[in-house]
């Protein structure tokens, strides 16, 4: 079974930059489609980024279109988030996922624990 654990959150001020890592374990994601959401302080879940298996195809969210770029490395078993010229409405808890389907029509979703990012203005 696949395990994530993001890492890269933190205290950035507002027009800074950072980047968000998301390490599997446990198995390979090579096969997994690996993206990101976002959840503020009383708000739903919101889907930021997402990469497919193969990292040639990447989807973003119109709230960050042009300020972030997800990427994997495959031989590392991560995917980025980096997040360029932040604004205080970034500030939130960052959660990635990976997702695949099994050989049988089964579908697996795997979600990290989140990591914090502070956007101080």
């Amino acid at each position: 079974q696949v395990q994530l654990v993001e890492s890269g959150g933190g205290l950035v001020q507002a027009g800074g930059s950072l980047r968000l890592s998301c390490a599997g374990s446990g198995r390979t994601v090579g096969g997994y489609a690996m993206g990101w959401f976002r959840q503020a302080p009383g708000q739903e879940r919101e889907f930021i980024a997402v990469i497919n298996w193969s990292g040639d195809i990447t989807v973003y969210a119109d709230s960050v279109k042009g300020r972030c770029s997800i990427s994997r490395d495959s031989a590392k078993n991560t995917v980025y988030l980096q997040m360029n010229s932040l604004k205080s409405e970034d500030t939130a808890v960052y959660y990635c996922y990976a997702e695949t389907w099994t050989p049988d029509g089964g579908y697996v979703e795997v979600w990290g624990q989140g990591t914090l990012v502070t956007v101080s203005s």
